[in-house]
């Protein structure tokens, strides 16, 4: 078996929008793609949060998988995992972790050395990098602004992978950064009263909630599903 085989084997799961395009849940991902398009009909989104009420839910997931779907569309997309407590996009996309959005945030290095090409065509990374010991501080300062200011100017959309946002503060200071969030809703384990509170929460920032995105929804169809 090829090296490239090999990893796409071991990102499948994950990446299924990569790996089985024309699958169920590649489909279902896609939907979401047209809803987020036709959630604001007179203005392109060009920054997404996706964000969840706790750990677990699968906000990550479909983080990465939205950017690849919005990818194949012809758009020039960049991923950042935001999670800068428990970063996982570097797992998911098999790349170094060495330097990332920390690195930039603490000027360590322009964001353009930082980021990385995706499995596709259109679909650039930038990880979280060395978890630093005040993520919240990185996200609320003025370089964060800058730097999304910036980016908005080099790509068709910008979507962060967002830490849970009744976890800690740097959710919300992400979602303030950014014009739109989804929110992602494990049907299995998150409670209503959490869903209501992280639904309130991000009606406090700047972004506007463009959905929710039902996971680990069954049906008689599929087991597993993703339904906006």
């Amino acid at each position: 078996m090829s090296k490239s085989k090999k990893k796409i084997d071991r990102t499948g799961r994950k990446l299924v929008a990569y790996t089985m395009p024309k699958s169920f849940v590649s489909e279902q991902f896609r939907n979401v793609r047209t809803n987020i398009h036709f959630s604001t009909p007179d203005k392109e989104i060009r920054s997404l949060a996706i964000t969840s009420a706790a750990p677990g839910e699968g906000k990550s997931t479909a983080a990465a998988n939205l950017a690849v779907v919005f990818a194949q569309e012809g758009k020039k997309v960049l991923l950042i995992d935001g999670d800068m407590r428990k970063p996982t996009m570097h797992h998911t996309f098999e790349i170094r972790n060495t330097v990332g959005l920390s690195s930039v945030l603490t000027r360590r290095l322009p964001v353009e050395a930082a980021i990385k090409k995706g499995p596709i065509s259109g679909l650039h990374l930038l990880t979280c990098g060395p978890i630093p010991p005040n993520p919240a501080e990185l996200l609320a300062s003025e370089t964060m602004a800058q730097l999304i200011q910036h980016l908005g100017k080099s790509y068709d959309l910008v979507i962060f992978d967002s830490p849970p946002i009744l976890s800690v503060a740097d959710g919300k200071l992400i979602a303030d950064h950014c014009e739109g969030t989804v929110l992602i809703i494990n049907s299995g384990t998150t409670e209503k009263r959490g869903a209501l509170k992280a639904k309130e929460m991000i009606e406090m920032t700047s972004s506007k909630l463009l959905g929710i995105v039902l996971n680990n929804f069954t049906s008689t169809k599929e087991t597993y599903y993703y339904q906006y």
